[in-house]
């Protein structure tokens, strides 16, 4: 993106904590700045009203109300940032009315840096697209850089459903982790198992292992987690 305009971004997150990873993010991404960040609805608005941007981060839940409500009221006074959604909503009729409200990507709470930049490079590849298209196809380009890739294959003999039932119990476990015994017995099925998808969470970046060094014998493996701030 050398040359171009940076893209300014507003991050609208009520967790100070979140909000300054967020931002952070933002600023390690080529091509964006950070304009500023806010922690509620109503500071979003004075912003926009002094200093409009180019995309908004947006939590959905503020504390002075839904963040699609403050998308409407931002439609209707004429303000026109697109929106990447940052959320921990898993409700698709919400996913569904955020499109319609011009939401262009929703990114799940916790997510890794890596997450959030890939869905930045592909919004400013699609906003860089411009001129008049040629045809269908070229329609269906700039529109395809919108979309996320589809999830790796998994490992063979690793199942999704098991994966998120792995997942579950890994990120209910507290700050000292969970052993594969323990998260074996959590889901149904074999340490030996537990242990595969562990090892999984680990090799992509979402989990970290840590020995335990007990009285006696060798150390028991502890898997933990990784938020992303």
């Amino acid at each position: 993106m050398s040359g171009r305009v940076p893209i300014r971004v507003l991050v609208v997150e009520d967790d100070p904590v979140a909000a300054d990873a967020h931002a952070l993010y933002v600023e390690r991404v080529r091509g964006f700045e950070v304009a500023g960040t806010v922690h509620s609805g109503s500071a979003a608005r004075r912003h926009l009203e002094r200093d409009p941007v180019d995309l908004l981060l947006l939590d959905l839940y503020l504390p002075d109300g839904h963040g699609l409500g403050l998308l409407r009221s931002l439609r209707a006074a004429g303000r026109t940032a697109d929106v990447i959604a940052v959320t921990s909503a898993r409700d698709l009729a919400v996913v569904r009315e955020g499109v319609s409200l011009g939401v262009v990507q929703h990114v799940l709470k916790p997510f890794a840096f890596a997450t959030l930049r890939e869905r930045l490079v592909r919004y400013a590849e699609f906003r860089a697209a411009a001129g008049e298209a040629s045809g269908q196809e070229e329609v269906d380009r700039a529109l395809s850089a919108l979309r996320a890739p589809s999830p790796p294959a998994l490992p063979k003999g690793l199942s999704g459903p098991t994966l998120e039932s792995v997942t579950r119990a890994l990120r209910g476990a507290d700050r000292s982790g969970i052993t594969a015994q323990a998260a074996g017995e959590a889901v149904g099925i074999s340490r030996i198992t537990a242990r595969r998808y562990l090892e999984h969470l680990v090799d992509t970046g979402r989990a970290e292992r840590r020995p335990q060094y007990g009285q006696v014998g060798r150390p028991e493996l502890y898997y933990r987690w990784l938020s992303p701030a």
